[in-house]
C-alpha cells in the first residue's frame, strides 16, 4: 500500500450524525484516505479527480456477496467494514456510499442520484457541485469513469484513453436526465442514464434489495468482477476474460475454471479461505446452468 503524508485537512463534522441522514460522520475518514494512499486535500477539481481515480483503482467492482448469499448490506458501517477494513469491493450502492461520504467529510456537496442501467432505476451516482459547475462521479460501475465528467449536454473526457461523455436527455413529462456513453471502436456506446430526483437512505437499502435478491436480478446468475489496472481494464465472468487497453484490440476469452484463484489473486480480491471455496463451487454450478 502507498505511503502517503498527510496534512490532515479535516473540514469541520456535522452538528449531529442526527442532522445527516447518511451519517456521514461515522466514515473513518483516515482510514478510507490510507487505502487509497492519498492526503486529504481541500475541495478543488484536481483533488476531486486523484480521489475518484483512487477508489476506483483501489476497490473492484464485484457482486461475490450477492452470489455468495452473505451481503453485509449498504449502510455506511457496513460498506466501510468491507471496503476499508477487508479491501473489498462491491457493486455501485456500495461505492456510491463510500465514496459520498468522504466527499461530505472533506468538504465537498455530494448529491446521491440514481439511474437505469436497463430497465430498472438501480444503479447509483453521485453528482458533485464546484465551483458552480457540476460534475457526474460514478466509481462502481463495471467500467466506471476514472474521474468526474462534467454535467453538461455533449461534455466529453479523455483520461489516459479512455473516453466518455454526456447528453442531456428528458425524464418523464418535464424532468431531465443525463446519459453517460463510452466511447467504443468508432461509435458511442450507452452505459446508463441518471435522473435529479431526490434519493434518500430507504431508496438504495429498496435498490440493493432488489439487485441483490429478485430472482431474475441478472447479479445472482452470473459472477462479474472488474478493476482498472496499470493501462487496462479487466473484467471477469464465470465463464469469460476481458482485458481492454486504450487503442487496442479487445482481448476476450473463454474461462478456465482453474485459473479463478489466480485471477482473485491478481485482481487483488482479498476473500477467505471459506469463500474462495465457496465461490468457485458457485462458479461451477453458474457454468453448469448457463450450458
Amino acid at each position: 500500500m502507498t505511503t502517503t503524508t498527510r496534512n490532515h485537512h479535516h473540514p469541520p463534522r456535522r452538528s449531529s450524525v442526527t442532522d445527516d441522514p447518511w451519517h456521514v460522520d461515522r466514515l473513518d475518514l483516515d482510514a478510507y484516505l490510507t487505502r487509497l494512499g492519498v492526503p486529504a486535500r481541500p475541495p478543488s477539481r484536481a483533488a476531486l479527480d486523484e480521489l475518484h481515480e483512487a477508489h476506483v483503482r483501489a476497490f473492484t467492482f464485484d457482486n461475490i456477496d450477492v452470489l455468495l448469499d452473505t451481503h453485509p448490506g449498504v449502510d455506511l458501517d457496513a460498506v466501510t467494514a468491507k471496503f476499508v477494513g477487508r479491501g473489498r469491493g462491491g457493486y455501485c450502492f456500495e461505492h456510491a456510499t463510500l465514496f459520498a461520504a468522504a466527499l461530505g467529510r472533506l468538504g465537498y456537496h455530494p448529491e446521491r442520484r440514481l439511474g437505469r442501467v436497463e430497465a430498472t432505476r438501480t444503479h447509483c451516482v453521485i453528482a458533485v457541485t464546484l465551483d458552480d459547475h457540476t460534475l457526474l462521479a460514478d466509481p462502481g460501475f463495471g467500467m466506471s469513469l476514472l474521474r468526474p465528467i462534467p454535467l453538461e449536454d455533449g461534455a466529453t473526457d479523455d483520461h489516459g484513453g479512455w473516453a466518455y461523455q454526456i447528453r442531456q436527455v428528458p425524464v418523464g413529462a418535464a424532468g431531465r436526465g443525463w446519459a453517460l456513453h463510452r466511447r467504443r471502436g468508432d461509435h458511442w456506446e450507452h452505459m446508463h442514464t441518471h435522473d435529479e430526483l431526490p434519493v434518500h437512505p430507504a431508496d438504495l437499502v429498496v435498490g440493493h434489495h432488489y439487485t441483490s435478491t429478485y430472482p431474475t436480478s441478472h447479479f445472482r446468475h452470473g459472477l462479474m468482477i472488474t478493476r482498472f489496472g496499470d493501462g487496462q481494464h479487466t473484467s471477469v465472468t464465470h465463464t469469460s476474460v476481458t482485458i481492454r487497453r486504450p487503442g487496442q484490440p479487445t482481448e476476450h476469452r473463454a474461462l478456465d475454471p482453474d485459473e479463478l484463484p489466480t485471477l482473485l489473486h491478481t485482481l487483488a480480491v482479498p476473500l477467505t479461505d471459506d469463500e474462495q471455496t465457496r465461490l468457485l463451487t458457485k462458479v461451477t454450478e453458474l457454468r453448469a446452468a448457463t450450458g
